[in-house]
């Protein structure tokens, strides 16, 4: 009895600091609720994918930090409209909405898209009607404070924005805009705004080891009409795989999608890469094209062990993320410092 007693414990002083076991849910950045919402639905019987929904559900409806739900992030036009991406690691199935108007639950029509389409993405009006057509509630998804921001935007001559090489100056002018004669060299990173891309990523791994992984976002502020960003992009916004691991990212999805860094990170932990190793190996491969890029990225086994990263840029050094498991009866808040 008392040789296997110090052998747990010798097993347990050999896990790394980020572990904590299964079942487990992880999300990026403070969003508390959203947290304890999924963890609660598994919990109570809920599947992984039912656990995801609700955990990104519980943000929309909360507008966690005006950057996911509805009332935030208008466009060029003063729209707000959503993206969202739901995985299944036990099928690879994949559900997912980008540039979605007038329905408040994106992750929910994702959810859908997965399960009453034989689809992956489903963009712009068309994926609106598809969710009415689903039993969606059309809406405004305009709210005073949204529309303040746009106003505000509209008499700072449209700035920031995210034109180039076009006519009149987006720098100091409004549109609309047509092509300038001769195309310069594209503008680097800039009007980084960490409260502009706080997407809700999150993970759910169930006691058994199934894995779900999805998003939810109003996407960036001011963005061109139709734009659609990593969010709802397998690979890029989030990615699942039951053999693996989850991974999620959130930061400037225009940079990020390019290099698909939900899916790196699950693959290279298929390796046999540690979580936090992974995270920032995925961010590095980044930053080495984009030293500036606003980002970070979760990452979650099937053992329990978690970790994550992000690019150190001024006013964002380090990145809080929220984990939910057994080792604690409330979510806790982690972070990590940028590298």
């Amino acid at each position: 009895m008392f040789l296997s007693f110090l052998s747990a414990v010798l097993f347990l002083s050999l896990l790394p600091p980020c572990w904590g076991g299964l079942p487990l849910v992880i999300n990026t950045w403070s969003f508390k609720d959203a947290t304890t919402t999924a963890w609660k639905t598994l919990n109570s019987g809920g599947s992984i994918l039912d656990a995801l929904e609700r955990g990104c559900a519980q943000c929309q409806s909360e507008q966690c930090d005006g950057s996911v739900g509805y009332g935030g992030s208008p466009d060029e036009k003063g729209e707000t409209t959503l993206d969202a991406m739901i995985m299944n690691g036990d099928t690879m199935e994949v559900g997912a909405v980008g540039d979605l108007r007038r329905i408040k639950d994106a992750i929910g029509v994702a959810r859908a898209v997965m399960e009453r389409t034989k689809h992956t993405l489903l963009v712009g009006e068309s994926a609106s009607i598809f969710a009415e057509n689903m039993g969606f509630t059309a809406e405004d998804l305009t709210t005073n404070k949204s529309l303040d921001m746009f106003t505000k935007w509209l008499n700072g001559n449209c700035q920031p924005n995210y034109r180039q090489n076009v006519s009149p100056d987006p720098l100091t002018s409004c549109g609309p805009y047509k092509p300038s004669a001769v195309l310069q060299q594209r503008r680097s990173v800039q009007h980084i705004d960490i409260h502009a891309h706080d997407t809700i990523g999150m993970i759910v791994i169930n006691q058994t080891g199934n894995v779900a992984a999805g998003t939810s976002t109003n996407g960036a502020k001011h963005k061109v009409p139709g734009r659609v960003g990593d969010s709802p992009i397998a690979g890029a916004g989030a990615y699942a795989d039951s053999a693996v691991g989850g991974a999620a990212a959130t930061g400037d999805g225009d940079v990020m999608m390019r290099f698909l860094p939900s899916y790196l990170a699950v693959e290279l932990m298929r390796t046999g890469t540690d979580p936090t190793t992974a995270c920032q190996t995925a961010i590095k491969r980044i930053k080495q094209h984009f030293p500036h890029f606003f980002g970070a990225v979760i990452c979650a086994n099937t053992t329990g062990g978690y970790g994550a990263a992000c690019n150190k840029v001024p006013g964002f050094s380090s990145f809080p993320f929220m984990v939910y498991n057994l080792q604690s009866t409330d979510p806790v808040q982690r972070a990590v410092d940028c590298i």
